[in-house]
């Protein structure tokens, strides 16, 4: 390994992978959405990069564990009791596998992301 190596999310010129959730799984407007996965590791378990969110709301199941990093817009996380937590830039969290609820896009929204995923 190198400093060529180095994953410069700042200079990758990774193409967006663009998707909207489930339609079963919306509960308000048209969530777009796009990922720019800049990173994944040798051994499939953990990916970095860049996502981005359109106004929206839909569930989320979460079987990863997520470290998530709010760059811009302003979102809100609800778990499946109905407790919500809003998101705005500058905010850093992780969202332990197992999370259930919805999460909710006030205003268009980006974050950092790191997703580690155990092999089963």
């Amino acid at each position: 390994m190198s400093i060529e190596d180095i994953v410069d999310f700042g200079q990758a010129n990774t193409p967006a992978d663009r998707y909207r959730p489930d339609p079963a799984k919306v509960l308000k407007g048209d969530p777009e959405q796009a990922v720019f996965n800049h990173y994944n590791s040798p051994c499939g378990q953990m990916n970095a990069g860049v996502w981005e969110g359109a106004v929206g709301q839909w569930t989320v199941n979460y079987t990863e564990h997520e470290y998530c990093e709010i760059v811009q817009g302003v979102s809100v996380l609800r778990d499946s009791d109905g407790n919500a937590k809003t998101l705005r830039a500058g905010d850093r969290f992780v969202i332990p596998a197992g999370f259930k609820g919805t999460w909710e896009v006030l205003e268009p929204c980006r974050k950092i992301y790191v997703v580690f995923e155990a092999k089963a």
